[in-house]
Order: C-alpha cells, then structure tokens, then sequence
C-alpha cells in the first residue's frame, strides 16, 4: 500500500533506501517496542471493499502468524485470521468478449517482511529490514478462473482497481503490487478439486501466465503418469519458465495463529464510513459507461480508455477542449497508444499535451486535415512543440475541399486515364480505386477523400 509510513510504526516506505536506513525500533523488534495502528492503511482498506461492493467488518482483530525466518525479526507476522477488515466482494473481469464476474472471498491488511541478501556475500546472508513493516492489503478470491486468461485478466482488473483508487502505485518491478496464483487440476466430469500448489510471488503478468500453463501441464502429467500431486508452495524461474518446489504447503494451524495482545481491535465507526464513501472517486465501470453515453464511443474503447485514471483523465480534457470525443478516442488508441508504444513511454509522459491532441482533432473534424494529412501533422508536433495549426499554415497542408478545384484535378485524371475508365464502366471496381488514388496523387493528398469519391462517380455515371 502507497502510504508514506509503515503499518505499525513512522519508518518511510519509500523504495531504494540503504539498506536498514528505513527500520525503527518496531521494525527491528527491539524488546518493549510497541506497534501503532497507522490509520491510513485502514482507510484504503475500506476504498477497496467499497469499490469491490465488499461487506466492511466494523470490528477487525489483528493476529500474529508464527514462523521463524531471518528476515522476520519478531518471529511472527502481524496478519487478520478470524476478522479481515473486507469479505464477500465482486470484481467483473473481461476475457476476450466475455464479462465474467469472480467473487473476492477476503481481503486482509498484514505487514510485509524484510529481505534476505544472499549475492552480495559469499559466506552468509545480509538482512534489510527496510521493507518490515510495510502495509500490505492481501486480496484472496474464490477458485472461480478456469485458465491463465481467467487470472491474468483477473490480476489486471484488480490491479487497475487498486491503483485507480491509490490505494498501491502498482510498480511490480519493486514488488507494490505481487501475485500468488493456486493452481489444481482435476479429471473432466469431477466436482471436488485436485490438490492445489501455490507459486508465490509473481511479479509480472506474463510471469503469471506462464507459471499457471506450466503448473498445469506438471500436474496433469503427474497424474497421467500415476503419480500424486503433492501440496506445496513453488517458485517461478523466468528462466527457465518453470515452476519449481520451494517447500511442502502449510495449512494456518501450522502458524499457531493467536490475537495479537499488543494491539487493541481496529472499530470501523459510521464516521470513518462515510468518509470513505464521500472521498470515492468515480469508478472505471461507472466512467466508462459516461464515456460511452456521454461520447458516443464503443464499449470496448470506454473499457480501453479506463483501464487507468491517468489515460481517462487524458482522454476526457481532450474530449472536452476539442468537443469531438469519438475522434479523441479513435487517435489516442490509434495513433497515440502506436507511437507511445514505439517510445516506450506510458500516457503521462507523452510529448504531445491535450491541448495539443484536441487542436489536431479539431482540424480533422472541419476537415481542414484528410485522415492521411493528419497523420503527417501528428508526425511533425511528435518531434516538435508546434500546434496542429502552425504546421498547417507553415507546410500549406489545408485540405481542399473547393468542387471546382477537386473537378479541374479529376477532369484531369480521367484524360490521362482512358483504360481505368473504360476497366470501371465494363464492372471493375478496383479501376475506381486507381483513379481516386490518382486524383488524391495529383492534389498532393490535400483532397477531400470524400468529396473526390462522390464527384468522381458522378462524373462516371
């Protein structure tokens, strides 16, 4: 979570700190250090079980998860066994063209654990507590996905979600945001599920996906073969794209789970309700069926241009300034999304503004600027600060749009191409395509496309 200090104590959470620069005394587990409920991972909770349409547990109890591990200075993890502060919620997710909805069992608020480093040193592991302490917020959904697609587009949506309402900045390169994926398979026709493995920690959507296809095949050729498959934790080698045993899988009575006495039960008030639900922002769902309406764009668009609240935000000033949305939406997921992508850089970086987009829109909707011209003029302002405008008055690319020009070029055409006409009215249909080509060739692509079609084919008729 993108708080800027831990659950239980005032250490930053900022990433890339010298190693141990980030732990207090809490963090450490000194003797007598006492934790403190940081209230604003309480709140974020809250945002996501409202965005998920989630039941809010007015009373949340903290546990303590016994384990022994280096980099887990008290020997426990405080974590919600009994009482997580979120269960029951929905997330609708988008599989190809199918809208499936997965129940999100729980989710529960934890804090994350140091790091062990073992390739800096050849003879013993270094320990940065820097990351102890760190608020996290655990989302478990029930095994509804039936493939990778079903949870990679399932890992999206929440990811989306979560960083839409900043409850995570969603930097899986720095581990903001990670993916635990359980994986069982069983014979067709069986009703009880096979025995699952859990890969922990994947950190990239491709990973996930190639994890669970090939966690599949393991287990289906286990089984194919006779053998059993045995419940265990596992790791992902990118690698080497396969999963490998980390150690046997355990079940919560192997953690001793037990209250934590130090501290006291978190009391979700009206008060503190409210207050989340007043500082909800517009959810993509919801702005995405505003987009259509309000737009006309399609919903496969709307869902494009929300998958975060930067695009969206983009997209609806550029709507705004240029008042022609369908447009906007057509070259910020043509054009735009191509020549970002080529970059390398997302939507917030881009050397192109609104204000700049939504002016070359406007040029192509008075059909100042053909589609293919507009091409040329969103080229140039890539490589420059000038408007749509300025290019268009410095390079004299207005479109022609004046009949009698159009009809002297075509006029013109048809002369020099007696057997293209003679191809057309004899049935060809591609001879009408050569002479628009020929037309648009001779106006140095400055004709109204349009205009030439419906004057060329009357002057055919």
């Amino acid at each position: 979570m993108n708080t800027q200090s831990k659950i239980f104590s005032g250490s930053s959470t900022a990433f890339g700190a010298a190693p141990n620069a980030q732990a207090n005394v809490v963090d450490c587990a000194l003797p007598g250090a006492l934790p403190v409920m940081n209230r604003e991972v309480v709140n974020k909770a809250i945002k996501l079980g409202l965005a998920l349409g989630a039941t809010i547990n007015r009373k949340n109890v903290f546990d303590r998860k016994n384990y022994f591990y280096p980099d887990l200075p008290k020997g426990y993890q405080i974590s919600q066994l009994e009482l997580p502060i979120v269960e029951h919620g929905q997330l609708e997710i988008v599989v190809g063209n199918e809208v499936k909805t997965i129940n999100v069992t729980r989710a529960h608020m934890e804090e994350d654990a140091g790091k062990s480093i073992h390739d800096e040193f050849e003879q013993f592991t270094g320990i940065d507590l820097n990351r102890a302490g760190t608020p996290l917020l655990e989302v478990v959904s029930e095994p509804e996905m039936r493939s990778a697609a079903d949870a990679v587009a399932y890992a999206r949506a929440m990811h989306s979600l979560v960083t839409w309402l900043d409850i995570c900045d969603g930097n899986m390169a720095e581990g903001s945001f990670r993916i635990d994926a359980n994986v069982s398979v069983r014979p067709k026709g069986q009703t009880e599920f096979g025995t699952r493995c859990e890969i922990k920690n994947l950190n990239s959507f491709r990973f996930l996906e190639q994890a669970i296809n090939y966690e599949v095949g393991r287990q289906i050729e286990l089984i194919e073969d006779g053998s059993k498959v045995i419940q265990q934790t596992r790791l992902f080698d990118p690698n080497k794209g396969e999963t490998r045993a980390m150690r046997s899988k355990e079940d919560a009575h192997d953690y001793r789970y037990f209250p934590d006495p130090d501290l006291l039960p978190v009391i979700i008030t009206d008060a503190m309700l409210d207050a989340a639900k007043a500082a909800m922002p517009e959810l993509p769902k919801e702005m995405a069926s505003r987009f259509i309406e309000q737009y006309g764009i399609s919903d496969y668009d709307a869902r494009l241009l929300t998958s975060n609240h930067i695009q969206a935000d983009w997209f609806e000033q550029a709507a705004k300034l240029s008042g022609h949305g369908k447009l906007v939406a057509n070259w910020m997921l043509g054009e735009l999304a191509a020549a970002l992508n080529k970059a390398g850089v997302d939507i917030s970086a881009s050397p192109i503004s609104t204000e700049r987009l939504a002016g070359l829109i406007s040029r192509i909707a008075d059909n100042t600027l053909s589609n293919k011209l507009a091409k040329q003029v969103f080229e140039t302002m890539w490589d420059s600060d000038l408007t749509a405008d300025a290019i268009i008055e410095r390079d004299s690319l207005k479109q022609m749009t004046d009949t009698g020009a159009i009809e002297k070029i075509i006029d013109e055409v048809l002369a020099a191409n007696q057997k293209s006409v003679e191809e057309f009215k004899s049935g060809k249909e591609k001879a009408f395509n050569a002479l628009v080509g020929q037309v648009m060739k001779a106006s140095r692509g400055k004709a109204n496309p349009q205009q030439v079609q419906s004057l060329l084919r009357s002057k055919l008729a």
